[in-house]
């Protein structure tokens, strides 16, 4: 069981990655709403691996949020500022695909970019602690 468990941390983690060269790249292309989405599902990914790890599963956005924010935001066990990244990666993501007539604007989404590589990096090093 464990062994099961560690490769899907690996796989929820290389999942991460391949998603941050898929907002890189619709980034580059301008397409904006793509790269908000695969921001989110990027950060998605890695919080599911760093979920597993610590024994919670869920395919629930709202709700692994909610974990992250009550395990390790309250504990202090992260900055605000990333869990503030994790939020507003899920608010754009929401507006992208649901709403109407949302415009993201170039500077915004590549800051958006540059954002979700630190939370990437921050918490594949608290997964591999």
């Amino acid at each position: 069981m464990q062994l099961e468990k560690e490769t899907l941390i690996k796989y929820r983690i290389s999942r991460a990655n391949e998603t941050i060269k898929e907002a890189e790249s619709a980034f580059n292309n301008n397409f904006l709403f793509n790269a908000e989405n695969r921001i989110y599902y990027a950060i998605f990914y890695i919080v599911s691996a760093l979920a597993l790890k610590h024994g919670f599963s869920t395919s629930k956005h709202h709700q692994l949020l909610g974990w992250f924010n009550k395990e390790f935001v309250k504990k202090g066990k992260i900055s605000v500022e990333l869990s503030e990244i994790y939020r507003a990666s899920f608010q754009n993501r929401k507006k992208g695909d649901y709403d109407d007539f949302v415009v993201f604007n170039f500077e915004d989404v590549k800051k958006h970019i540059e954002d979700m590589k630190i939370f990437i990096s921050e918490i594949q090093a608290l997964i591999n602690q």
